[in-house]
Order: C-alpha cells, then structure tokens, then sequence
C-alpha cells in the first residue's frame, strides 16, 4: 500500500465519532483538521532547504557538470591546437666546422689545406589556412682558410630565400583546414553539451525537491492519521464494550490501526530515500536530520502553443545544437577527405639573393702578384642579399599521384558513412524533442485545469464526507463506509497536490526541451 495523501481526509471522519474516552480523544477529535496538520508537518523538522540553494549547490558540486566542463575544456584546448598549426614559427641555427684536407692538386694553395667555417641561420615559416606553406630564411658564414689562392679569408657569403608552397589539389583550403573546423566545431558540440548537462541537472534537481515536497506531506499527514485511528480504535473499544456496536467494528478500527501504523513505517522510508537523492544530486548531506524543503511550487505560468514551442526547441535545444554541431564537425572530416582524395600538384616558386664580403688578400701566380681589395665584413654580404644585388629566383611544380588512391578512397568513404549516420540521429532526436515538448506543453498547460478540478472533486468529496459524518452519528451508517468516504476525500486531496507538484516538474522539463533564446543564440541566427 503505497503511503499517501489519500489518509488525510479520512482523519475528519474519525474526529467525528461522538463520545471519546479521553481528554486527549476530545482535543483529538475537536481540533481542526488543518491546523492539526500544519502541527504535524511543523514537527517533522529537517534542514530547511530552499530550491535555489539546491540547485546553487547541485551547479557547484555535481560530478557530471564537472566532467561537461572538462569535456569543454578538452575540446578549447584541442581547437587551440589546431589553431597553433597556422602560427608562425621562428627557426635558428648555427655551427662550426673545422678541416685539414691533404692537398691533391697543385691549385689547392696549400699542402694541407686548413678551413674554418663559422655559420647560421634563421628565419619563419607558417602555413595558412588555404594550405599555403611560406617561408622565409637567411644563411650566412665566414670561411677562414690557409690557401694561397683564396681570393677572401676570411670571406662573408650569404644567401637568403622566401620559398612559398601552394596546393592546388590535395591540401587546398579545407583540405588543411579541415582538422581546425572539426575541432571548432567540437568546441561548439561541448559547449552545448556543458548547457544541456546543465539544464538536465536542474531537472533531476526540481524533480527531487517536488517530490520530496509531496512525501513531507504524506508523512505528515499520515502521521496525523495515526493519532486519529488510535482514537477511532479506542471509541470503537467503549461503545463495543456499552454494547452501542458489535465486535465487527472494533475490528474494523483494529485493521485501521495497524495499516496505517504500518503505512507510516513505508512513508518514512520513502521520505529518507528521496531525501538522500536531494542530497546526492547537490552533494551535501544533513546529517542526521532530513533535508525540509521550505520553496512552494508558486503561481503557474503561461505556456506558448504547442508549435511556438516546437519551433524553439528546435533552434535552442541544447541536446540538439549538440548534435548539430557534432554533424558540423564530421562534413569538415568528408570535406577535408573528399579533398585530400585528389592527387598532390604543388606550386613551389622561391625569389631569393645572393651576397659576397670579405678581407682581400695577395695572390701570387707565376710570378704575378694580385691585390684583391676588400669587401666589407658579414654585414655587407648581408646587405646584398636584402638589396637582391644578385638575386635568384625558381619557379615548377611538384605532382604526387599514388597509384589506385585506395587510402584517400577509403577516409572519404568511412567519413560520408560517419556523416550519414550523424544525419539519421540528428532526424531523430528532432522527432524525440518534438513529441516530448508538445506532451509537456499540454502537461504544463493543462496543469490549471487540472488544479481546478481537482479542487472540485476535494468540495465534493468534502460534502459526502461532512452527509457521512451525520448519518454515521445517526446510526445510519457504519464505520467502515465512514472510512471509505474519508479516503475518497485524501484521495481528491492527493490529486490536488499532485497536479501542483506535476505541473511545476512539467514546467522545468520545458525549459531544458526549450530553453528561452540568450544572447549567443540569438548572434547566431542573426
């Protein structure tokens, strides 16, 4: 027998039983019903707890929202990585040689030919987003040697180039940039995914505060319910033992007794297991005591139609941007493949110079001797290569044709399929979204006429109850009838209570299915 609200009324018709044994039945019997139960739900206690403060707590402590949020900072970091890959890069490098080299001609200069090679070089490179490859590099050395016919020693050259590399099949725009729009797009995906978990937390998180709402009031109620039978049992007692009944009525209150006693048992269960779930979804416990809601479910709001709703969804779901953008990430995949697929022709063109320097030396030839004037030192050869006094320049192309292209093919073909299959589940979860918001919208929309009814069904149930009351003092009814219409009456009033807490659950569904538009949301469309 599951505990709830459907006791409470019942408690009005044990009130009503004429005579009780005690001063104790006599304030039992006569106290208002209402007030008896605010009594009773103020002395249940607990830590208070009010629904913001949960879901404030749920936010900050939640396992799940924090695995989001690594989630979103993976992809960010991912998608920075990729946008490294077209960072310019600064290179450097330098070195020192030595050799003696045995002479094997008379022209060396030498017997034993001694060099020293002192150089370097530096410059960028990057490559852009459309697969362009640039890069820019100046060398430059000083050469010392012992050779009678070096015209400079030491002598400067240098020689600079900026060489640029452009696809024109393979690797051409989203065949380099592919990896960069997956990634952005992945960003996307969890950043959607991060509001979702969010939105979805804040659910579970109203969905347990209501109910354990509702079950405080069970309890209370069935608490009070107690009290009220051990009355009815004790007046059925005394009239059986005056003779005014038989021992069918005793027993009937016996049963009475003891299954509400017992229902209480499962009622207090109840409330310490959804208690605990209020606590486990926030992450943080009571203690000892219970946690006691102190938010009421409020005023209902206005719902959009059902296709202003849907149309939303549609656009602002969470879930589904998700998808969307997860969908997004996977035609940057076949795009790149598809791309890549084709056979690699690049242009490759260099412009470039030349420079010379050094200290002049004489040569002696035959007899002749030769003064070789001076040519300034690194800086002038430098010069010249910036000045392109002696420049250089290439321009060809490179082509790269592996034969039956069956590794492109088959990336081109696992990555269509991939897409294919990201379209069908996208299709889907639009019709799931669809159905649900539309069953919640009617849910929530109905949820005013829901209350009004069931605040009609709870008049008239009171009015039999109130007829019940009369005949059953008249004698002309008996306690077990009594009882049946007391039920009618809690359950008219856990009807009443469980539209309340239905409607407002109905209502934080909605937002998550079909969050309000926000600012990024609305750029985006724009």
């Amino acid at each position: 027998m599951r505990p709830s609200l459907r006791t409470f009324a019942a408690v009005v018709a044990i009130l009503l039983v004429p005579g009780p044994s005690s001063a104790a039945d006599a304030d039992l019997a006569t106290r208002d019903p209402g007030e008896a139960y605010r009594a009773t739900l103020e002395s249940l206690g607990g830590e208070p707890i009010a629904l913001p403060a949960a879901l404030a707590q749920a936010f900050e402590t939640s396992p799940v929202l924090g695995a989001a949020r690594a989630q979103l900072a993976a992809a960010e970091g991912s998608a920075r990585r990729e946008r490294g890959a077209f960072d310019p890069t600064l290179f450097a490098e330098a070195h020192v040689a030595e050799a003696d080299t045995p002479a094997s001609s008379p022209f060396a200069g030498a017997d034993v030919l001694a060099t020293r090679e002192e150089g370097g070089s530096a410059g960028a490179r990057m490559t852009l987003p459309i697969g362009t490859e640039i890069e820019a590099r100046l060398e430059s050395s000083r050469l010392t040697t012992n050779s009678e016919f070096a015209a400079y020693s030491p002598e400067y050259s240098a020689n600079g180039t900026v060489t640029l590399r452009q696809p024109l099949l393979q690797g051409f725009g989203i065949g380099t940039r592919g990896p960069l729009s997956r990634s952005e797009n992945a960003v996307a995906a969890a950043r959607a995914q991060f509001e979702d978990a969010r939105l979805a937390l804040e659910v579970d998180v109203t969905a347990a505060y209501w109910d354990l709402y509702a079950a405080e009031r069970d309890l209370a109620v069935q608490r009070l319910l107690v009290e009220r039978s051990a009355v009815f049992l004790n007046e059925a007692s005394r009239k059986a033992e005056a003779g005014l009944v038989g021992p069918s009525e005793v027993a009937t209150a016996r049963v009475f007794s003891t299954e509400q006693r017992l229902a209480e048992l499962d009622q207090e269960e109840r409330l310490d297991i959804l208690s605990d779930r209020l606590g486990v979804l926030i992450g943080q416990s009571p203690g000892d005591a219970r946690w006691h809601p102190v938010s009421d479910p409020g005023s209902l709001e206005d719902v959009d139609s059902e296709d202003a709703l849907v149309a939303r969804a549609l656009e602002t779901n969470e879930a589904l941007r998700a998808a969307r953008a997860n969908l997004d990430a996977l035609r940057a995949d076949a795009s790149a493949a598809r791309r890549n697929l084709l056979p690699s022709l690049d242009v490759i063109g260099t412009l470039g110079g030349n420079g010379l320097a050094g200290t002049g030396r004489e040569i002696s030839f035959g007899g002749d001797v030769t003064v070789i004037p001076d040519r300034g030192d690194r800086g002038e050869s430098v010069d010249q290569v910036l000045q392109r006094d002696y420049p250089t320049w290439s321009v060809g192309l490179e082509l790269e044709l592996p034969l039956f292209l069956r590794e492109g093919r088959g990336e081109a073909d696992r990555a269509s399929a991939e897409v294919k299959r990201a379209e069908d589940l996208v299709a889907e979860l639009e019709r799931d979204i669809r159905a649900d918001v539309r069953a919640r919208a009617r849910e929530a929309r109905n949820g005013s006429e829901r209350l009004s009814l069931a605040r009609e069904g709870l008049d008239a149930s009171l009015e039999q109850v109130r007829i019940g009351q009369i005949e059953y003092a008249n004698g002309r009814t008996t306690a077990f009838e009594l009882v049946r219409l007391a039920a009618d009456l809690a359950s008219a009033q856990e009807r009443h209570s469980s539209a309340l807490v239905r409607t407002a659950k109905a209502a934080a569904e909605l937002r998550r299915l079909a969050p309000p538009p926000t600012a990024s949301t609305q750029g985006e469309r724009e």
